[in-house]
C-alpha cells in the first residue's frame, strides 16, 4: 500500500531564480493587481519588494520568457494581458510535451509508481474538490510522480513552468462540476493504460486532459467577461 507523499512540500522545485520576488510580481499580475499594459519600473517593483534591483531585473527577464511581460526598446517592460490566446498558446505546448512525457514513463513504470499513482487517485476521488488545494497538491504529485525521472529535464522545467501558470490562473475562476469529473475520469483512464502498457493509450488520455483544461480555463475567463459585461450594463 503506497504511501501518499508530504503534500505539504512542493512534489517539485524550480530552478533558483530569487523565487519569492519573481513569484510575487508573478501574482500580481495574475491577480491583476498590476493591470495590463502596466508598466514595471524596476526601482519601483525593488522598493515594494524590499530587495535591490539586480532581483527584479532576473525576475522580469524570466517572466519574460513566460510570456507575462512585455519589453520595448525605449519603453522598458510592460504587463501583457493574460487573454484566451496567451492560455492557448500554453495549453497547446503542454499538448505535445505531456504525451510524449507519458510515453516514456510507461515503459519504465514499476509497481512502486503504479502504487502511488492509485494511492494518490484514490485520495483525490475521496476528497471531490472539497479541498481544492489539497486536490491542487494531489495533482501535481500525480504527474510529477510520471515525470520526475525523464532524461529530458529541459522538458519537464517546461512543463512545470506551465503547470505553475495555468495553476496559477486557474485559481481566479471555478472548476466546474463537469469538468471535475472529466478530471477524475481522465485520470483513472491513464492509470488504466499505465497498467496495461498501453503508451499509446496512456498518452492519447493525456492530450484529451490537457487539451480539456486549457480550454475550461478559456471557458471560464469568457463567462467571467460576459459577467463583467452585463453587471456594466446594468
Amino acid at each position: 500500500m503506497s504511501v501518499i507523499p508530504d503534500l505539504d512540500q512542493p512534489a517539485f522545485q524550480a530552478p533558483d531564480r530569487e523565487a519569492s520576488v519573481y513569484e510575487a510580481i508573478r501574482e500580481d499580475i495574475i491577480s491583476g493587481l498590476i493591470p495590463a499594459n502596466a508598466r514595471l519600473i524596476v526601482a519601483d517593483l525593488a522598493e515594494r519588494h524590499g530587495t535591490s534591483t539586480n532581483p527584479v531585473r532576473e525576475a522580469l527577464q524570466q517572466l519574460r520568457g513566460e510570456g507575462f511581460v512585455v519589453m520595448t526598446p525605449n519603453r522598458g517592460a510592460r504587463v501583457r494581458p493574460i487573454d484566451e490566446d496567451f492560455i492557448r498558446d500554453i495549453y497547446e505546448i503542454e499538448v505535445l510535451i505531456e504525451p510524449a512525457l507519458t510515453r516514456w514513463f510507461v515503459g519504465i513504470a514499476t509497481d512502486a509508481d503504479i502504487a502511488e499513482l492509485e494511492a494518490l487517485h484514490a485520495e483525490m476521488l475521496r476528497i471531490n474538490y472539497s479541498d481544492p488545494v489539497r486536490h491542487g497538491r494531489l495533482d501535481t504529485q500525480f504527474h510529477h510522480t510520471m515525470y520526475e525521472r525523464h532524461y529530458n529535464r529541459h522538458a519537464v522545467d517546461l512543463w512545470w513552468k506551465h503547470r505553475e501558470i495555468l495553476r496559477a490562473i486557474s485559481r481566479r475562476h471555478p472548476t466546474s462540476l463537469g469538468r471535475q469529473a472529466a478530471v477524475m475520469r481522465e485520470h483513472g483512464e491513464v492509470l488504466d493504460a499505465i497498467k496495461a502498457q498501453d503508451a499509446d493509450a496512456a498518452a492519447a488520455v493525456l492530450a484529451r486532459h490537457v487539451e480539456g483544461s486549457g480550454r475550461h480555463i478559456i471557458e471560464q475567463m469568457r463567462a467571467a467577461r460576459r459577467s463583467g459585461q452585463k453587471t456594466k450594463v446594468e
